[in-house]
């Protein structure tokens, strides 16, 4: 099959989460003989921070943002058997979600991939004249990646014809256990950039936490929390770059989640760097949410607090050999159950009546 995908950047991670979920599906359906072109618009810096080159998995093809490149972009994707448009690109969104149902041509399929539901159907919920409304019913798909039933139902609400949770999961050739590095030494350690409906989550579980603990060692890194104030015993690193995550992951005693507001409300949304950090055998303490033990058992193969308070008690008990027989329960259970070769099976199974579709 070939598959036309719009999204915000493959080849950078540089303000952009989705990266690793990209990366991972996409790698896993080349690898399962799909044939796929990702094209991602010039914007945010992201091209000057490539922490990948265009990989053998892919073709990159990347396009001023404007609507006039944007639209070369499709007319090149209309032979595509499947044109996706996921959500926040960042640029030209509403654009491209009418240009992808545009293009398909008759007989091939549109999905609309949404990497953060429970915001958008927040933003279609509170404004009733949002263009991406009367275009849901016309996707063939809605793929999401993360959400469970309360995602689901709301998407078939609004006409949605399918609406399938495709979760986050590990590429475990490219997250997993290295040495240790000792530039992340420490007893924990977070890694998310500063978004609005992040902050105050992060201020109370990981942040407070350090408050409360002021013998015990932090790190922070993630782009933007520069001028945020911070206890002496919190090391702010900045951006991570990607082929630093393994060692960010692998060295500290514990790795904090802290889900998105909105994720965390909505429950069944794992991050993508749960799996990262399970993938590098990490110990990971997250932030509660509906849904975990689909994914890591509680207590053993990962530790749940509900507040910062709850974090800052873990921290106090966890002993580094604890620490490690968890993270390594956490990395036998993704790697037999939540690869993105899991993920791109599933991708089949669904579009298997498609799937005969000439390449």
């Amino acid at each position: 099959m070939k598959i036309a995908f719009f999204g915000s950047s493959l080849v950078s991670a540089y303000w952009n989460g989705a990266a690793t979920y990209y990366r991972g599906i996409i790698r896993a359906l080349y690898e399962q003989g799909h044939q796929v072109t990702f094209y991602e618009p010039d914007a945010f810096e992201r091209q000057q921070n490539r922490d990948i080159p265009d990989p053998e998995y892919a073709t990159v093809k990347v396009y001023e943002a404007t609507e006039a490149a944007a639209q070369a972009m499709l007319d090149d994707a209309a032979g595509a058997d499947l044109l996706v448009k996921a959500s926040g690109v960042g640029v030209l969104d509403e654009f491209l979600e009418a240009g992808v149902l545009k293009t398909r041509r008759e007989g091939k399929l549109a999905a609309f991939w949404d990497v953060d539901a429970p915001a958008t159907l927040h933003r279609v919920h509170t404004n009733a004249g949002d263009p991406f409304l009367k275009l849901i019913p016309q996707y063939d798909y809605i793929f999401t990646y993360g959400g469970g039933n309360p995602v689901i139902e709301q998407y078939k609400a609004l006409g949605a014809k399918e609406c399938i949770p495709i979760y986050n999961a590990l590429d475990p050739d490219t997250h997993h256990p290295v040495p240790e590095d000792e530039a992340f030494s420490c007893d924990a350690a977070f890694l998310g950039n500063r978004l609005p409906d992040r902050e105050q989550r992060v201020e109370e579980f990981f942040l407070k936490a350090a408050a409360l603990l002021p013998e015990k060692s932090f790190m922070l890194g993630g782009s933007g929390w520069g001028d945020k104030p911070m206890t002496p015993n919190v090391k702010y690193l900045g951006h991570v770059s990607t082929n630093k995550h393994n060692a960010f992951n692998c060295t500290p005693m514990a790795v904090l989640n802290i889900c998105r507001e909105s994720m965390a409300t909505n429950g069944f949304s794992p991050a993508t760097r749960v799996f990262e950090a399970a993938g590098a055998g990490a110990c990971i303490i997250t932030d509660y949410w509906e849904g975990i033990e689909l994914f890591l058992e509680p207590g053993k193969e990962v530790l749940v607090a509900r507040n910062g308070v709850e974090v800052a008690d873990i921290l106090q008990d966890l002993t580094p050999e604890r620490a490690k027989k968890i993270g390594q329960a956490a990395l036998k259970r993704v790697l037999a159950e939540h690869t993105y070769r899991h993920r791109a099976i599933q991708f089949e199974e669904i579009l298997a009546k498609h799937l005969n579709i000439e390449a």
